[in-house]
Order: structure tokens, then C-alpha cells, then sequence
């Protein structure tokens, strides 16, 4: 049996695995928590941090557990540690051509499999990993993947992306979206730059993305604030598509044989036509989902404040 389709987001938070008096914090605070064993625990710290993750028990349906890469002297001790979870859902860290699985649960069926793609492999890799039945998201991340490159830098001084880390962007996009996945948008390490977030995160849901990886609680708010549409946003999508039903109507009462025109509409003098319907669509469902979230996840006050305590080395 395949993982079903991926649903969690838009704020999906890092907690270190060997902190597990943070877990039931991170998860309060975000739609998701992302127990990480790989970059955010110390290599002296992996044996308590999968000790953490077999002891403290969260809500699995709201819990992604980051393991260590393939081919790395952690990998077989996560999985092992995992197998002893009721967790199902995996980060596989520098996903590429090397990760041939399924990774399987105890009961024979495979893990839900979130594809991080952040070495330029990975990204090359992306249309292979999306394609495959288990891995139900792509995510990616810049400053593995500028390593892999052996550059310096992700971005311009003034907090762009440079272009080989935009590139990247839109490659897994892409991918993911021709698979009919979810793509996860990655990390913003700057943790006191809200303004630089909430501008990449409203890009992030224009463009397709379903999610946004954070590494500090005070990013949750600004990330589902981004996710969700404006008021003028919401009322103009309705406008749109209550003007295609209206027409719908008009044109079921033809009589058979009338000649119509075409199916473009004019709604305040701005052209739809049937990508327009879908885009408004997709606000109607990021409205949804935005109220939904406010009611389940609420918010709390921000704990700690560096990367390593809250997220891990990106």
C-alpha cells in the first residue's frame, strides 16, 4: 500500500531529537513537528536523540522524523529507532540517485517519504524522486546545496537567493508538481528577519509551494499568516468563480444546438479563463486551510534563539 497524498503545512517546525522537552512545544506551536535526528543533534548527541525519539511520544499524524542520509554511519541506527516509533513519515536528508529503497516500516508497508533535495545531485535527481510511490513531498535547501557545489554562498548580500539557488527552487517545484507531489519550501536562517520570510513565503504559496520549512517558533506565525490569502484576495476569487457558475447556468439553459462563445470570461475587466478558475480555486482552498489551522494549532511564545537550538545546522 502506497503513503497517502501529503497534507501537512504551511509551518512545519525543526526541533532537535535529543531535546525532547521541546517536542510537545513544537508541535503546540506548528502544524507539524520535525524531530531531527541529522543536522540539529551533535554526532555525540545521536544515541540520545534516537533514545528521545523511542521515548516521547507525539501524535504521529502531526510528526516528520529527519533521519540521517543514505550511506551515512547513522542512517541504519535512525530507521532501527524509528521502527521502535509509531511515527510513519520520513525527512531523507541529501535525497539523489543513491536512495533506492522503499525505507520500511515493522509492518511491511513502506514509510511516507519526504525528499530533501539540497546537493546538486538531489536537485538533478528531483523528477526520479518525485516519481516514486513512496516519497509524498520534495523539499530543498540552499546552503547544502551551494556546499556540494563548493560555493560560499546561497545569497546576495542583500538576502536574494542567488541564481543557482533559485534555479533549484523551481526545478523541485516543478518536479513535484508533474508528479502530482507536494513541494516544501526551504529554511530562512535569518531569525530576526520576519520581513525577508513573510516576503519568500507569500512567494512560496503564489508559486504552488504547500509548505514552509522553519527553524524558530516566532517563523510559524509569520509563515501561515504568509500562506493565507487576503480578505481581497478571498473575495476576488469568489467573485471570479461565482461568474463562472453564473454562466455555467446561462449556457445549460441553450437550446440544444445554439452556438455560444467562447468559454473566456470578463470579471472586472480583468480576462478568465480556465487557469484563472483554477488560481481562484486554489485561494478558496488556501482560505480553508488557513482557518482550519488557526482553530487546531494555536500559537505560543517564541523559546530559545539560536539555530542550533532550534533547528539545527541548515
Amino acid at each position: 500500500m502506497n503513503p497517502a497524498p501529503f497534507t501537512l503545512g504551511p509551518a512545519l517546525l525543526f526541533c532537535p531529537a535529543d531535546r525532547p522537552d521541546r517536542f510537545a512545544k513544537a508541535l503546540d506551536r506548528a502544524d507539524a513537528a520535525i524531530l531531527d535526528l541529522e543536522d540539529a543533534v551533535a554526532p555525540g548527541r545521536k544515541e540520545a536523540a534516537r533514545a528521545a525519539l523511542v521515548d516521547t511520544v507525539l501524535d504521529p499524524e502531526r510528526v516528520i522524523v529527519r533521519v540521517n542520509a543514505v550511506g551515512t554511519p547513522e542512517h541504519d541506527a535512525d530507521l532501527a529507532a524509528l521502527a521502535r516509533t509509531p511515527y510513519r513519515t520520513v525527512m531523507l536528508p541529501k535525497a539523489d540517485g543513491r536512495f533506492v529503497g522503499p525505507l520500511l516500516a515493522p509492518d511491511g508497508g513502506p514509510y511516507a517519504v519526504v525528499a530533501l533535495c539540497e546537493t546538486a545531485a538531489g536537485v538533478l535527481a528531483a523528477p526520479a524522486l518525485a516519481a516514486r510511490p513512496d516519497v509524498v513531498a520534495l523539499a530543498w535547501g540552499a546552503e547544502d546545496l551551494v556546499a556540494s557545489l563548493h560555493g560560499t554562498s546561497s545569497r546576495f548580500v542583500d538576502g536574494g537567493y542567488r541564481d543557482v539557488a533559485r534555479h533549484a527552487r523551481s526545478a523541485v517545484l516543478l518536479a513535484a508538481g508533474a508528479a502530482g507531489k507536494a513541494a516544501i519550501d526551504a529554511v530562512h536562517l535569518e531569525l530576526d528577519d520576519l520581513a525577508g520570510l513573510r516576503a519568500e513565503a507569500q512567494d512560496a504559496a503564489a508559486s504552488g509551494f504547500v509548505a514552509s520549512l522553519c527553524v524558530h517558533p516566532s517563523h510559524v506565525a509569520v509563515v501561515r499568516a504568509a500562506f493565507a490569502p487576503s480578505d481581497a484576495e478571498v473575495e476576488r476569487a469568489r467573485e471570479v468563480l461565482a461568474a463562472a457558475s453564473g454562466r455555467a447556468e446561462a449556457l445549460a439553459d441553450l437550446p440544444a444546438g445554439r452556438a455560444v462563445d467562447s468559454g473566456v470570461l470578463t470579471v472586472g475587466g480583468q480576462m478568465v479563463d480556465a487557469p484563472l478558475l483554477r488560481h481562484a480555486e486554489a485561494v478558496l482552498r488556501r482560505s480553508e486551510q488557513a482557518e482550519q489551522g488557526a482553530e487546531g494549532t494555536p500559537d505560543g511564545p517564541a523559546v530559545g534563539r539560536t539555530v542550533e537550538e532550534n533547528g539545527g545546522r541548515r
